[in-house]
């Protein structure tokens, strides 16, 4: 009899649809603080039109939708929280509403992660976040996102 074999819990699908929902979430959020768009509308606006589709010749990915959701809503409703906990790993003189729009999007969005998903490795979530930071940003911005994340998941998971 053959030994049992244990299966991975991250296939190279399930790692690319949810690399696809942090993208989606952070472009999501920013939408939110640029325009004010209630959630329960940009959640329908992303599930029908944004994730899975091509726009403008632009092919958005199929993203694991649930977990596009709970990023988004979780990031939205513990701002206050994460907001905090971001502003406190700043460094002296600067404040959250220096950052620009798309960069406290990316650091919500981890920041929420790394707060409330503990199926997700500390690693894993600071290194998907640079990633989804690479997209908007030069390699500056991106060491900020990984030294900020890794900053609060010190304080938050120990």
């Amino acid at each position: 009899m053959a030994p049992l074999m244990a299966r991975s819990s991250s296939s190279p699908a399930r790692s690319r649809a949810r690399a696809a929902a942090r993208l989606a979430a952070v472009q999501a959020l920013y939408q939110h603080d640029m325009e004010g768009t209630a959630i329960p509308a940009l959640l329908h606006e992303f599930h029908h039109h944004r994730i899975g589709a091509t726009i403008e010749d632009v092919e958005y990915a199929d993203a694991d939708v649930a977990f596009f959701d709970d990023v988004v809503t979780g990031a939205h409703a513990r701002a206050e929280e994460i907001d905090a906990l971001i502003a406190r790993k700043l460094a002296q003189g600067w404040a959250l509403d220096r950052l620009d729009k798309p960069m406290k999007a990316i650091l919500r969005a981890g920041t929420f992660e790394l707060l409330a998903r503990a199926d997700v490795p500390t690693g894993a979530a600071i290194s998907e976040y640079v990633d989804v930071a690479h997209a908007f940003y030069e390699r500056r911005e991106s060491g900020f996102v990984n030294g900020l994340l890794d900053a609060i998941a010190k304080d938050v998971r120990g």
